[in-house]
Protein backbone atom coordinates (compact mmCIF):
# COMPACT_ATOMS: atom_id res chain seq x y z
CA UNK A 1 0.00 0.00 0.00
CA UNK A 2 1.19 3.57 -0.87
CA UNK A 3 3.33 5.25 2.02
CA UNK A 4 1.62 7.81 4.39
CA UNK A 5 -1.94 5.75 3.04
CA UNK A 6 -2.98 3.79 5.79
CA UNK A 7 -0.02 2.25 6.85
CA UNK A 8 0.30 1.05 10.26
CA UNK A 9 0.72 3.55 13.25
CA UNK A 10 4.72 4.26 14.19
CA UNK A 11 6.12 1.71 16.75
CA UNK A 12 7.00 3.57 20.02
CA UNK A 13 10.09 2.32 20.52
CA UNK A 14 11.19 -0.43 22.43
CA UNK A 15 14.20 0.45 24.50
CA UNK A 16 17.20 3.38 24.77
CA UNK A 17 20.66 2.39 24.98
CA UNK A 18 18.78 -1.37 24.93
CA UNK A 19 19.58 -3.12 22.14
CA UNK A 20 18.91 -6.80 20.99
CA UNK A 21 19.92 -8.99 18.51
CA UNK A 22 18.59 -12.12 17.44
CA UNK A 23 20.01 -15.47 16.47
CA UNK A 24 17.89 -17.08 14.21
CA UNK A 25 17.06 -20.81 13.88
CA UNK A 26 16.48 -23.04 10.78
CA UNK A 27 18.40 -25.43 8.19
CA UNK A 28 16.50 -26.52 5.32
CA UNK A 29 18.24 -27.52 2.27
CA UNK A 30 18.91 -30.69 1.01
CA UNK A 31 21.72 -31.32 -1.30
CA UNK A 32 24.43 -29.87 0.32
CA UNK A 33 26.81 -32.51 0.43
CA UNK A 34 28.93 -30.53 -2.48
CA UNK A 35 29.93 -27.35 -0.90
CA UNK A 36 33.37 -27.75 0.20
CA UNK A 37 34.52 -24.85 1.93
CA UNK A 38 30.96 -23.37 1.59
CA UNK A 39 28.94 -21.28 4.68
CA UNK A 40 25.88 -23.11 6.60
CA UNK A 41 23.57 -20.18 7.26
CA UNK A 42 21.66 -20.91 10.49
CA UNK A 43 17.74 -18.61 9.27
CA UNK A 44 14.41 -18.21 10.65
CA UNK A 45 12.82 -20.61 7.99
CA UNK A 46 12.21 -23.51 9.69
CA UNK A 47 11.43 -22.35 12.81
CA UNK A 48 8.14 -20.06 10.98
CA UNK A 49 4.79 -21.81 11.28
CA UNK A 50 3.78 -23.96 8.18
CA UNK A 51 6.90 -24.84 7.60
CA UNK A 52 7.51 -28.18 8.55
CA UNK A 53 11.19 -29.34 8.74
CA UNK A 54 12.21 -31.62 5.94
CA UNK A 55 12.65 -35.77 6.15
CA UNK A 56 15.58 -36.86 7.41
CA UNK A 57 16.51 -38.29 4.06
CA UNK A 58 16.36 -34.91 2.17
CA UNK A 59 18.63 -33.56 5.46
CA UNK A 60 22.20 -31.87 4.24
CA UNK A 61 24.84 -34.57 5.10
CA UNK A 62 26.90 -32.34 6.94
CA UNK A 63 29.20 -33.05 9.90
CA UNK A 64 30.63 -30.65 13.03
CA UNK A 65 32.86 -31.02 16.11
CA UNK A 66 31.78 -29.83 18.92
CA UNK A 67 32.69 -29.19 22.74
CA UNK A 68 30.83 -28.21 25.36
CA UNK A 69 32.54 -24.73 26.66
CA UNK A 70 33.62 -25.63 30.44
CA UNK A 71 35.18 -28.47 29.05
CA UNK A 72 34.16 -32.31 27.42
CA UNK A 73 35.68 -34.62 24.60
CA UNK A 74 35.27 -33.89 20.93
CA UNK A 75 31.50 -34.46 19.54
CA UNK A 76 30.10 -34.97 16.17
CA UNK A 77 26.63 -33.99 15.05
CA UNK A 78 24.92 -34.21 12.24
CA UNK A 79 21.11 -33.78 10.61
CA UNK A 80 19.92 -30.63 12.46
CA UNK A 81 17.63 -28.22 10.66
CA UNK A 82 17.45 -25.85 12.75
CA UNK A 83 19.19 -24.22 16.07
CA UNK A 84 16.40 -26.18 18.58
CA UNK A 85 17.64 -29.61 16.42
CA UNK A 86 20.86 -28.62 16.79
CA UNK A 87 20.79 -28.08 20.62
CA UNK A 88 18.76 -31.15 20.17
CA UNK A 89 22.27 -33.20 19.06
CA UNK A 90 24.30 -31.32 21.19
CA UNK A 91 22.50 -32.75 24.47
CA UNK A 92 22.31 -36.47 22.43
CA UNK A 93 26.25 -36.16 21.86
CA UNK A 94 26.67 -35.04 25.95
CA UNK A 95 24.24 -37.11 27.42
CA UNK A 96 22.17 -34.02 28.87
CA UNK A 97 18.77 -32.55 27.66
CA UNK A 98 18.58 -30.02 25.22
CA UNK A 99 17.38 -27.45 27.70
CA UNK A 100 20.41 -27.29 29.47
CA UNK A 101 21.95 -25.52 26.23
CA UNK A 102 21.59 -21.72 26.81
CA UNK A 103 24.01 -20.46 23.20
CA UNK A 104 27.09 -21.51 21.60
CA UNK A 105 29.96 -19.71 20.30
CA UNK A 106 32.14 -20.71 16.69
CA UNK A 107 35.82 -21.47 17.27
CA UNK A 108 36.63 -20.61 21.00
CA UNK A 109 35.07 -21.62 24.06
CA UNK A 110 35.11 -18.59 25.77
CA UNK A 111 31.83 -16.56 26.26
CA UNK A 112 32.91 -13.86 23.40
CA UNK A 113 30.08 -12.65 22.39
CA UNK A 114 31.70 -11.17 18.70
CA UNK A 115 31.68 -15.02 17.99
CA UNK A 116 27.98 -16.08 18.87
CA UNK A 117 26.86 -18.60 16.51
CA UNK A 118 23.83 -16.44 14.67
CA UNK A 119 23.12 -16.31 10.90
CA UNK A 120 25.42 -18.71 9.72
CA UNK A 121 27.83 -21.58 10.04
CA UNK A 122 30.98 -22.35 8.43
CA UNK A 123 31.81 -25.82 7.12
CA UNK A 124 35.10 -25.80 9.26
CA UNK A 125 34.00 -23.80 12.72
CA UNK A 126 34.19 -25.49 15.85
CA UNK A 127 30.93 -25.53 17.91
CA UNK A 128 31.34 -24.60 21.60
CA UNK A 129 28.03 -25.45 23.74
CA UNK A 130 27.90 -23.21 26.52
CA UNK A 131 25.44 -24.75 29.15
CA UNK A 132 23.82 -23.92 31.98
CA UNK A 133 25.47 -23.02 35.43
CA UNK A 134 25.00 -21.06 38.48
CA UNK A 135 21.37 -19.56 39.33
CA UNK A 136 21.03 -16.31 41.04
CA UNK A 137 18.90 -13.57 42.17
CA UNK A 138 19.52 -10.16 42.32
CA UNK A 139 17.46 -6.62 43.58
CA UNK A 140 18.15 -4.14 41.36
CA UNK A 141 17.08 -0.15 41.58
CA UNK A 142 16.36 1.55 38.48
CA UNK A 143 17.65 4.82 39.06
CA UNK A 144 18.02 6.10 35.25
CA UNK A 145 15.83 5.32 32.11
CA UNK A 146 18.20 3.21 30.56
CA UNK A 147 19.98 0.29 32.69
CA UNK A 148 22.61 -0.18 29.72
CA UNK A 149 22.47 -3.56 28.23
CA UNK A 150 22.10 -5.07 25.56
CA UNK A 151 19.84 -8.44 24.86
CA UNK A 152 19.74 -11.00 22.45
CA UNK A 153 18.45 -14.55 22.19
CA UNK A 154 19.07 -17.97 21.08
CA UNK A 155 16.44 -18.85 19.34
CA UNK A 156 15.01 -21.34 21.07
CA UNK A 157 13.51 -19.82 23.78
CA UNK A 158 16.17 -18.43 25.90
CA UNK A 159 17.37 -14.65 26.25
CA UNK A 160 20.27 -13.34 27.51
CA UNK A 161 22.74 -10.65 28.22
CA UNK A 162 25.16 -9.52 25.12
CA UNK A 163 26.75 -6.52 26.30
CA UNK A 164 26.95 -4.64 29.48
CA UNK A 165 27.56 -0.59 28.78
CA UNK A 166 30.56 0.88 30.85
CA UNK A 167 29.37 3.19 33.76
CA UNK A 168 25.21 1.64 33.29
CA UNK A 169 23.46 1.14 36.15
CA UNK A 170 24.10 -2.71 35.62
CA UNK A 171 27.81 -1.99 35.16
CA UNK A 172 27.85 -1.69 39.06
CA UNK A 173 26.37 -4.57 39.57
CA UNK A 174 29.32 -7.16 39.20
CA UNK A 175 27.46 -10.29 39.77
CA UNK A 176 25.35 -9.73 36.40
CA UNK A 177 27.78 -11.11 33.43
CA UNK A 178 27.53 -11.09 29.71
CA UNK A 179 26.31 -14.45 28.93
CA UNK A 180 23.86 -14.56 31.86
CA UNK A 181 20.03 -16.21 30.53
CA UNK A 182 17.54 -13.80 31.95
CA UNK A 183 15.33 -16.16 33.62
CA UNK A 184 12.65 -13.99 35.06
CA UNK A 185 11.79 -10.32 35.91
CA UNK A 186 9.61 -9.51 38.99
CA UNK A 187 8.77 -13.47 38.64
CA UNK A 188 7.28 -12.69 35.80
CA UNK A 189 9.13 -16.12 33.63
CA UNK A 190 10.65 -14.99 30.66
CA UNK A 191 11.75 -18.68 28.97
CA UNK A 192 10.11 -18.75 25.56
CA UNK A 193 9.69 -15.05 25.07
CA UNK A 194 12.12 -13.61 22.74
CA UNK A 195 14.86 -10.82 22.54
CA UNK A 196 12.81 -7.64 21.86
CA UNK A 197 10.09 -8.86 24.64
CA UNK A 198 12.30 -8.80 27.10
CA UNK A 199 13.94 -5.36 26.03
CA UNK A 200 10.69 -4.35 26.15
CA UNK A 201 9.63 -5.40 29.44
CA UNK A 202 12.86 -3.77 31.19
CA UNK A 203 12.04 -0.79 29.24
CA UNK A 204 8.79 -0.51 31.04
CA UNK A 205 10.01 -0.89 34.60
CA UNK A 206 9.19 2.01 36.55
CA UNK A 207 12.22 4.77 37.05
CA UNK A 208 12.66 5.19 40.96
CA UNK A 209 11.80 1.67 42.19
CA UNK A 210 13.81 -1.77 42.83
CA UNK A 211 12.96 -4.68 40.36
CA UNK A 212 14.36 -8.57 41.00
CA UNK A 213 15.62 -9.84 38.25
CA UNK A 214 16.84 -14.25 37.95
CA UNK A 215 19.86 -14.95 36.10
CA UNK A 216 21.25 -18.16 35.34
CA UNK A 217 24.91 -17.82 33.92
CA UNK A 218 26.82 -20.13 32.11
CA UNK A 219 28.96 -22.84 33.26
CA UNK A 220 32.25 -22.12 33.22
CA UNK A 221 35.84 -23.70 33.40
CA UNK A 222 38.96 -22.69 35.66
CA UNK A 223 40.95 -20.87 33.30
CA UNK A 224 36.93 -19.11 32.45
CA UNK A 225 36.72 -17.09 35.40
CA UNK A 226 38.05 -13.99 35.46
CA UNK A 227 37.30 -10.15 35.14
CA UNK A 228 34.18 -9.92 33.06
CA UNK A 229 33.93 -8.30 29.98
CA UNK A 230 31.29 -5.49 28.74
CA UNK A 231 31.03 -7.58 25.23
CA UNK A 232 31.52 -5.96 22.36
CA UNK A 233 29.45 -5.30 19.29
CA UNK A 234 29.93 -7.25 16.13
CA UNK A 235 31.11 -5.26 13.07
CA UNK A 236 28.00 -5.47 10.56
CA UNK A 237 28.40 -7.68 7.64
CA UNK A 238 31.80 -9.44 9.15
CA UNK A 239 30.95 -13.25 7.52
CA UNK A 240 31.92 -16.32 9.37
CA UNK A 241 34.05 -18.60 8.02
CA UNK A 242 36.09 -18.68 4.74
CA UNK A 243 33.43 -20.79 2.05
CA UNK A 244 32.50 -18.81 -1.58
CA UNK A 245 28.82 -18.53 -0.28
CA UNK A 246 26.06 -18.32 1.99
CA UNK A 247 23.43 -20.29 2.53
CA UNK A 248 20.54 -17.83 2.62
CA UNK A 249 17.06 -18.73 4.52
CA UNK A 250 13.96 -16.98 4.82
CA UNK A 251 10.66 -17.26 6.14
CA UNK A 252 8.93 -17.80 2.73
CA UNK A 253 10.10 -19.25 -0.32
CA UNK A 254 13.32 -21.85 -0.61
CA UNK A 255 16.46 -20.98 0.52
CA UNK A 256 18.74 -20.47 -1.42
CA UNK A 257 22.92 -20.53 -1.88
CA UNK A 258 24.20 -17.31 -2.64
CA UNK A 259 27.37 -15.06 -3.05
CA UNK A 260 28.84 -13.40 -0.24
CA UNK A 261 27.17 -9.92 0.00
CA UNK A 262 28.72 -7.15 -1.94
CA UNK A 263 30.60 -3.71 -0.88
CA UNK A 264 26.61 -1.71 -1.82
CA UNK A 265 25.05 -4.98 0.54
CA UNK A 266 27.50 -4.72 3.76
CA UNK A 267 27.37 -0.47 3.66
CA UNK A 268 23.66 -0.56 3.59
CA UNK A 269 22.84 -3.62 5.61
CA UNK A 270 25.27 -1.06 7.99
CA UNK A 271 23.19 1.95 7.46
CA UNK A 272 20.00 0.01 7.61
CA UNK A 273 20.92 -1.59 11.48
CA UNK A 274 21.55 1.69 12.43
CA UNK A 275 18.55 3.03 11.72
CA UNK A 276 16.60 0.16 13.10
CA UNK A 277 18.41 0.76 16.75
CA UNK A 278 17.10 4.36 15.75
CA UNK A 279 13.52 4.20 15.45
CA UNK A 280 12.95 0.78 17.10
CA UNK A 281 15.34 0.44 19.86
CA UNK A 282 16.84 -2.77 18.39
CA UNK A 283 19.97 -3.92 16.62
CA UNK A 284 19.77 -7.17 14.21
CA UNK A 285 21.84 -7.58 11.22
CA UNK A 286 19.67 -10.33 9.78
CA UNK A 287 16.61 -8.04 9.93
CA UNK A 288 18.47 -5.85 8.21
CA UNK A 289 20.00 -7.80 5.41
CA UNK A 290 16.51 -8.95 4.45
CA UNK A 291 15.12 -5.45 4.36
CA UNK A 292 18.20 -4.42 1.64
CA UNK A 293 17.17 -7.60 -0.04
CA UNK A 294 13.92 -6.49 -0.22
CA UNK A 295 14.47 -3.05 -1.68
CA UNK A 296 17.55 -3.41 -3.47
CA UNK A 297 15.43 -4.30 -6.96
CA UNK A 298 12.57 -2.12 -5.92
CA UNK A 299 11.96 1.04 -8.23
CA UNK A 300 10.33 3.42 -5.90
CA UNK A 301 9.70 3.86 -1.58
CA UNK A 302 6.16 2.74 -2.59
CA UNK A 303 6.99 -0.91 -4.08
CA UNK A 304 9.59 -0.88 -1.38
CA UNK A 305 7.12 -0.09 1.51
CA UNK A 306 4.44 -3.06 0.06
CA UNK A 307 7.50 -5.79 0.10
CA UNK A 308 8.08 -4.55 3.45
CA UNK A 309 4.33 -5.05 4.56
CA UNK A 310 3.70 -8.17 2.97
CA UNK A 311 7.29 -10.02 4.28
CA UNK A 312 7.74 -7.86 7.78
CA UNK A 313 4.45 -6.69 8.25
CA UNK A 314 4.59 -8.00 12.12
CA UNK A 315 7.09 -5.05 12.99
CA UNK A 316 4.99 -2.28 11.68
CA UNK A 317 7.47 0.18 10.77
CA UNK A 318 6.80 3.87 10.89
CA UNK A 319 6.35 5.31 7.51
CA UNK A 320 9.53 7.81 7.79
CA UNK A 321 11.80 4.87 8.96
CA UNK A 322 10.68 2.79 5.44
CA UNK A 323 11.59 6.13 3.56
CA UNK A 324 15.10 6.77 5.72
CA UNK A 325 15.90 2.79 5.00
CA UNK A 326 14.90 3.80 1.47
CA UNK A 327 17.33 6.59 1.25
CA UNK A 328 20.32 4.31 2.81
CA UNK A 329 19.63 1.75 0.61
CA UNK A 330 20.13 3.99 -2.83
CA UNK A 331 23.09 6.15 -0.99
CA UNK A 332 24.92 2.60 -0.61
CA UNK A 333 24.18 2.07 -4.53
CA UNK A 334 25.68 5.22 -5.84
CA UNK A 335 28.56 4.84 -3.16
CA UNK A 336 27.36 7.61 -0.67
CA UNK A 337 28.29 7.05 3.06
Amino acid sequence: MPLGLGRRKKASPLVENEEAEPIRAGLNVPGMEGLDGGVVGLGEAAASEGLPPPPNNMRPRLIFHTQLAHGSPTGRIEGFSNVRELYAKIGEAFGIPSSEVMFCTLNTHKVDMDKLLGGQIGLEDFIFAHIKGQKKEIEVFKGEDALGLTITDNGAGYAFIKRIREGSIIHQIQVINVGDMIESINGHRLIGCRHYEVAKMLKELPKGKMFTIKLVEPLKAFDMISQRSGGSRSASGAQLGTGRGTLRLRSKGPATVEELPSAFEEKAIEKVDDLLESYMGIRDSELAATMVELGKDKKNPDEFAEALDETLGDFAFPDEFVFDVWGAIGDAKVGRV
